[in-house]
């Protein structure tokens, strides 16, 4: 018989240390390397990533002087704080960030842009800025920028690190100097977004953007009685979140997103009776969290109720905030298509 939890009945505690010990790369690319990462011969610009990542690994590696070393050492050339690597969705970003990553010693973080900004949320930015500025790496996934406050966090934590010694590095589709247009008055700002990209040398990878293709269709959703079906014959041995979509979503206001990973702590599968398209931003963007810390675990998901091409409305899915809702929407069918398919086995 499956022990069954429910997510909506779980509030997690979590220390400082713990939140800090959750910044590595998800299971996903808990083992890649440079030499794992396979460059397209027709684009030379991924090769040309691999290396300079490579380099930028070398130099974070470098111990630094000490005593009459330090003070009769040669001077360093002037470098900046570090990379970012801008292209589309599927050139394998994530796979060389997380490559640097286990490249490099520590202590070092990765992490998603949300992640960071979470982390702010839940310590206060002084003490961020304190828990980081030690480390020899930060890795920030996914860098977007969708509102003023965050602008403006974000450029004070990175030029606060960076002049603490702290290198970066960091991943996205979209151009430092570009960061929030279309998503708010980006010029008001860019004397802050000016700051952030003055922080990295800018690596560009080409190569083909998948999901320009179109979202996949996700499975048709369950019955009810189905669900119960599924819990029943395919997850006797394994623990399973049971949840009403909309007690869940209504819980996740009151847990801190930094905490969405131990949420799921223990969690072989989720099942989600009468999903229902969620209509206020807040959230919605509050769900995405949720879906990318279930991708980053790889927990499949069972569900009854609307399908998950219209979890958001057709307004979210063509407004700011687009790219993350087509990553959610994308992740969450991803994660339903492994559930059904432990159904048909």
């Amino acid at each position: 018989m499956a022990q069954l939890e429910h997510l909506s009945a779980r509030m997690p505690s979590v220390t400082v240390d713990e939140l800090l010990k959750g910044f590595y790369p998800s299971a996903r690319f808990g083992s890649v390397s440079f030499a794992s990462y396979r460059p397209d011969p027709a684009q030379p610009s991924q090769t040309t990533a691999v290396r300079a990542m490579e380099r930028f690994a070398e130099s974070i590696n470098i111990p630094e002087p000490k005593g009459l070393r330090k003070l009769f050492a040669a001077k360093k050339p002037a470098v900046r704080s570090g990379f970012y690597l801008d292209g589309g969705f599927g050139v394998g970003k994530t796979h060389l960030l997380a490559s640097l990553w286990h490249a490099s010693e520590g202590p070092k973080a990765f992490g998603t842009f949300v992640e960071y900004t979470n982390l702010v949320g839940a310590l206060s930015f002084r003490k961020t800025v304190e828990a980081l500025s030690s480390y020899k790496l930060v890795c920030i996934d996914e860098f977007e920028l969708d509102d003023p406050g965050d602008t403006v966090l974000m450029s004070r934590l990175m030029r606060e690190l960076a002049d603490a010694g702290v290198k970066l590095a960091a991943t996205s589709n979209t151009l430092p100097g570009s960061l929030g247009e279309g998503r708010f008055a980006a010029v008001d700002f860019q004397r802050e977004i000016q700051v952030l990209a003055d922080q990295f040398e800018v690596v560009r990878i080409d190569g083909e953007d998948y999901r320009h293709r179109g979202l996949p269709t996700p499975p048709q959703p369950l019955s009810n009685s189905d669900l119960n079906a599924v819990i029943k014959a395919e997850f006797a041995e394994k623990t399973v979140a049971l949840d009403d979509f909309k007690t869940l979503v209504n819980h996740l206001s009151a847990v801190h997103p930094s905490r969405y990973r131990q949420l799921l702590d223990g969690i072989d599968a989720v099942v989600w009776r009468d999903v229902e398209t969620i209509s206020e931003q807040s959230v919605a963007l509050r769900f995405v969290v949720l879906a990318d810390r279930l991708y980053d675990r790889d927990v499949p998901i069972l569900a009854s109720g609307v399908p998950f091409d219209s979890l958001f409305t057709p307004e979210m899915m063509a407004g700011g905030y687009l790219k993350k809702y087509y990553r959610a929407v994308s992740r969450l069918t991803a994660l339903v298509r492994e559930g059904q398919k432990q159904e048909a086995s």
